[in-house]
Formats: structure tokens, C-alpha cells, sequence
């Protein structure tokens, strides 16, 4: 039982204050906040063996980080601006290739042969390619296309990817050849394929934009790294890039307008 109580005196004890070792003949037990000798039972005080009296304060610091960018201040500074150029005019191209793509869907007052470029072909076991790979399109008396395929085996699928198109033409199939009247647009098909032809132009515009706006902010984050000047004239270039590519999309949009209204 006071084996016990000694046991449980020494547990509070060690709660409320630390102990420290210290040089033989100076030994006492003390508490670290103020220096005072602790006088305690006699049990206790002679386990304790060479205190020493002096204050102590314990802290513990954690380790500070490293400030987020400062991995390695050596190391050199890379010019991203020629990646960040060729990026923008990729995506640009990108957006005039898509527009390219959209305005040949589109059924004019005149027929010619590539009207049909972007007509797509699934052969008989499901593999898919564009028209001009698997047969020749010629125009017939300025009303008629004429579709040969290269292998016969595919008419019928070719004939069926025509059909599909959105210039919603009637192919007729003559054996190995297929024959495609083109009649003349109406005036209301013509005015809704105008609409088509202007949402399009928009569509490609923002896009254009979109990557000029990405370009620009890659290059004001290079700004504490680049001159003043160097920075606005790799602006004005992503501008001037910007002005050539709306008006490469005005000027295709423009000229399909005018294959599509009569004389």
C-alpha cells in the first residue's frame, strides 16, 4: 500500500516539474521555472541524485519552410516566349482549320468537286476514311457530280456516306458509278446558310482570342525576368498574329457568302 502512494506521489510529481542532472556533489531536486529546491517526502527527494538548480526554458521550433519558388535561387532563367509563340499560332491554325471544315458542309449556288471533301466513308468492316481516299469526285454539265469509287466493293457504302452529308444530296447509284444532282439552293436555304456561315466566323474568332488570351498571360508572368520593352513587343507580335488570323477567317467566310448567292 505505501509502495503504492509512493508510486502515485512520484507520477504528480513528474507532471509538475522536470528534473535535470548535474555534476556530482551538487545534486538537489529543483523546479525548473524558479530554481527552488523542491522538499518533498523523503522518499522522493532521495530518489532524486544530482539536480541541478539552474532555470531551464524548453521550447520546440518547427522547422520554417522554404518560401514556395525559392527552391534553387541558381538556378537559370529559361525563355518560354518562342514555345509560348509557336503554341498560340498551333491553336490558332487549329481554329481556321475547323472553320475550313464547317463551311465546306455547306451546299453553294456553284458545284464543284471539293464539295464533297468532307464527306467521310465506313467500308465493310467498319473503317472509316474521307471520301477523296476511297473514289474521285468530277462535276458533271455544272449540275451533277460523278463518284467513282476505287474499289466496287464500296459503292454502296460510298453511296451511303454522300447521302449522310449535310448538303442533303441524293446520290444514285449506275452500276460502279454514282451520279449526284446538285439542284439549286433555295432562297430561304440561302439565308439560313448564311446564319451558319456567320456563327461559324464567330465560333473561330473566340477561339483565336482564347489563345491569344492564354499567350498573354504567359507572357506577363515572365515579366520580372524580361525588359519593359521586350514585353510589350512580344504583345504587340501576339497581337499582330491575332489581327492576321480574324482576318484570314473574315475573308474565307466573305467568299463562301458569295459562292452562295446566285449571280
Amino acid at each position: 500500500m505505501h509502495a503504492s502512494r509512493r508510486l502515485l506521489m512520484r507520477s504528480r510529481v513528474a507532471t509538475q516539474f522536470l528534473l535535470f542532472r548535474s555534476p556530482p556533489g551538487q545534486g538537489r531536486c529543483v523546479q525548473p521555472e524558479t530554481g527552488v529546491p523542491i522538499a518533498r517526502d523523503g522518499d522522493l527527494i532521495s530518489s532524486c541524485q544530482s539536480f541541478s538548480p539552474f532555470k531551464i526554458h524548453l521550447r520546440t521550433f518547427a522547422k520554417a519552410k522554404k518560401a514556395k519558388g525559392n527552391d534553387d535561387d541558381s538556378a537559370p532563367y529559361v525563355d518560354v516566349y518562342p514555345t509560348v509563340k509557336e503554341n498560340a499560332i498551333n491553336q490558332m491554325e487549329a481554329s481556321l482549320d475547323a472553320l475550313t471544315r464547317e463551311l465546306s458542309k455547306l451546299r453553294t449556288g456553284r458545284v464543284s468537286a471539293g464539295m464533297l471533301d468532307h464527306v467521310t466513308v465506313v467500308d465493310n468492316n467498319g473503317m472509316r476514311s474521307p471520301l477523296t481516299h476511297v473514289a474521285a469526285v468530277t462535276v458533271i454539265d455544272n449540275d451533277k457530280l460523278r463518284v467513282t469509287p476505287f474499289d466496287s466493293s464500296i459503292v454502296k457504302c460510298v453511296e451511303h456516306g454522300v447521302r449522310s452529308s449535310p448538303l442533303k444530296l441524293n446520290p444514285v447509284v449506275d452500276g460502279d458509278i454514282i451520279s449526284v444532282p446538285v439542284p439549286k439552293p433555295t432562297k430561304e436555304y440561302i439565308e439560313t446558310m448564311l446564319k451558319v456561315v456567320g456563327k461559324a466566323a464567330e465560333t473561330a474568332k473566340l477561339s483565336i482570342r482564347r489563345a491569344r488570351q492564354t499567350a498573354m498571360d504567359a507572357v506577363k508572368k515572365s515579366s520580372g525576368n524580361v525588359s519593359k520593352d521586350d514585353i510589350k513587343r512580344r504583345e504587340k507580335e501576339i497581337d499582330d498574329l491575332t489581327k492576321k488570323f480574324v482576318k484570314t477567317v473574315d475573308d474565307n467566310c466573305k467568299a463562301k457568302e458569295k459562292e452562295m448567292i446566285p449571280g
